[in-house]
């Protein structure tokens, strides 16, 4: 026996040894878990019993110029629960039969993708089912069939009280995509929220946008509410009050019935855009509120192009209505007086081409006023050959032709002020005199948008200073002066005056103000030509500068200048306002 002592003593301390080992690794783990990482546990058993409910911002409002509605928020309801919840066996098929039951097309699989697309914590509250009517609401929490571990939501929804007609202004709300998520990581957005996708609501997304709000409530084992602890309410943004006159907008949709094309009007001083409408339109009503792939692709794809807002994006040669700037130009550069003229046979002859006036048989001796107030063709060709093709972009760029104007809208193109090098890098070919006698009538390798012609209306009005168009005023004035002579540019308003007044516009002037303006008709590779005015209202005093853009409208004279005339003398005689509305 005494020779086995020594193994049992050594099993013994062996024993001794793991016990104290096991002692110090329970101490060790005590230690980690409890002094260590005390808050992530504390903090996961706080989560246990707590829901978090997100409530979405609420929308800044848009309105016009007198206080009309654009854009106004509607209470409808969403579905909502914890994926603790729903994740039940059952829960979402049973769900998916009720909304069927009471008409609302809603499939199990569009609800698995909805959940799994915005879960990322069990104790987050997830949106089931969006834009529930009041009524709805009501039917399917009225069913006993109805999920008592879910419940409704009331939620702003938004609505486009003018739709078609400001559409292309206001633009729409759409739930946030995952590459929005993405971009936006850092600003507070979650799946399901509302964001601006075009228009004025994409532009000035931050100031209508809102703060999210929040609602902790304390919960059961089984998930049941047992208090609210702390909620912090949505925050509303910022309400616009935009420069948009909506019932001279809506006089244009009336004027444009029929047509494709735009017109805009902008406060020639300030810049405030009163007029900006762009035809054929759409309703921005069922896309803030989601349609099908189906009827998304419909719309993009329409063939008229409704989302091409052709009053900032259209692009169009300016035709005639750009020989006031060119005859501007040659006043400024010296290549032009008052008592030079030119003779118009009907056609003028460079090298062995000959290029035709509008007016076949001529137009007998002209200078520089009666050639604007007729739109003598041949005039201008020789005008701008004087100038060169060098110095009539100068005078495009300068007037802020070849760029985006600055207006607040997404999506605004620049135009083209294409000359020699343009024309080299993209069509591999010189530059010839023609191609310089066609510039100078405002065809061939100029496009512009007819709000930039509007601009340059404004800038000769006004007396020579560029505006900046805006939708939302600032108060600030960043016009810039141009150097131009005022006494040249009285001699372009006497000239576009008498197109108006016994000239190729005549019909702008029958509305009971005095414009002044320019006609144009514009070739179009693709049919009829383009019909064009551009003018400003009244002679004295100018206010307004309105352009009227036709495609295939054949003759500015007769289509577009009454357009011009009738929406300017909307806009400053209260009688005729009263008659259009």
């Amino acid at each position: 026996m005494s020779d086995l002592r020594p193994v049992y003593n050594g099993r013994l301390r062996l024993l001794r040894a793991a016990i104290f080992m096991s002692l110090a690794l329970l101490a060790a783990g005590l230690y980690y878990f409890q002094v260590v990482h005390t808050d992530a546990y504390v903090r996961l058993a706080s989560n246990n019993r707590l829901r978090l409910i997100r409530f979405p911002p609420v929308r800044g409002e848009i309105y016009d110029r007198n206080g009309a509605l654009l854009a106004v928020n509607v209470t409808t309801f969403d579905i909502m629960g914890y994926p603790l919840d729903i994740e039940k066996e059952g829960m979402v098929a049973r769900l998916a039969a009720l909304l069927s039951n009471h008409g609302i097309p809603f499939t199990e699989e569009n609800l698995t993708r909805s959940i799994k697309r915005q879960f990322w914590a069990p104790y987050r509250v997830v949106r089931l089912v969006s834009n529930i009517t009041l009524a709805q609401m009501a039917d399917l929490v009225a069913d006993p069939d109805f999920p008592r571990e879910l419940f409704p939501l009331p939620v702003w929804r938004r609505t486009y009280p003018a739709g078609s007609l400001a559409s292309n202004i206001t633009g729409y709300v759409g739930e946030i995509s995952e590459n929005e998520l993405k971009q936006f990581s850092g600003e507070n957005y979650a799946a399901g929220d509302q964001i601006g996708k075009n228009g004025i609501e994409r532009q000035y997304e931050e100031l209508l946008r809102g703060t999210p709000g929040e609602e902790s409530v304390e919960v059961d084992a089984r998930g049941r509410k047992v208090r609210t602890i702390d909620v912090r309410p949505a925050g509303r943004g910022a309400d616009l009050h935009l420069t948009l006159d909506l019932g001279a907008q809506r006089l244009a949709a009336d004027l444009m019935k029929g047509h494709r094309g735009a017109i805009a009007v902008i406060d020639v001083n300030t810049g405030e855009v009163l007029v900006l409408y762009s035809s054929p339109s759409y309703d921005n009503n069922p896309l803030a509120w989601g349609v099908s792939p189906r009827e998304w692709s419909a719309l993009i794809n329409d063939p008229e192009k409704p989302m091409h807002d052709r009053s900032i994006s259209g692009v169009y040669p300016p035709a005639s209505t750009f020989k006031a700037l060119v005859g501007l130009a040659a006043l400024e550069e010296k290549e032009a007086v008052l008592s030079s003229s030119v003779f118009c046979s009907g056609a003028f002859t460079l090298g062995n081409r000959v290029f035709r006036c509008w007016k076949r048989s001529g137009h007998g001796r002209v200078n520089l006023l009666t050639a604007l107030q007729d739109s003598c063709d041949v005039y201008f060709y020789q005008t701008g050959l004087k100038l060169g093709i060098t110095r009539l972009m100068k005078w495009c760029s300068l007037f802020g032709l070849g760029a985006p104007s600055g207006i607040d809208l997404p999506g605004e193109a620049g135009g083209t002020i294409g000359g020699p090098d343009w024309k080299k890098a993209r069509l591999k070919e010189s530059w010839y005199h023609g191609d310089t006698v066609n510039y100078s009538i405002g065809q061939g390798f100029l496009l512009t948008t007819p709000l930039q012609l509007a601009r340059l209306y404004a800038a000769i009005a006004n007396g020579g200073k560029l505006v900046r168009p805006r939708l939302l005023y600032s108060g600030e004035d960043d016009a810039l002066k141009l150097p131009v002579s005022a006494a040249n540019l009285d001699l372009i308003k006497k000239g576009l005056n008498f197109v108006v007044k016994r000239g190729t516009g005549r019909r702008a002037g029958s509305f009971g103000i005095d414009v002044a303006g320019k006609t144009g008709t514009a070739q179009n590779a693709h049919g009829p030509d383009h019909a064009l005015f551009a003018g400003y209202a009244p002679i004295d005093s100018p206010r307004y500068a309105a352009v009227a853009v036709i495609e295939a409208g054949l003759h500015g004279s007769s289509v577009a200048s009454p357009m011009v005339g009738e929406i300017l003398s909307y806009l400053l005689v209260p009688e005729a306002r009263g008659k259009a509305q």
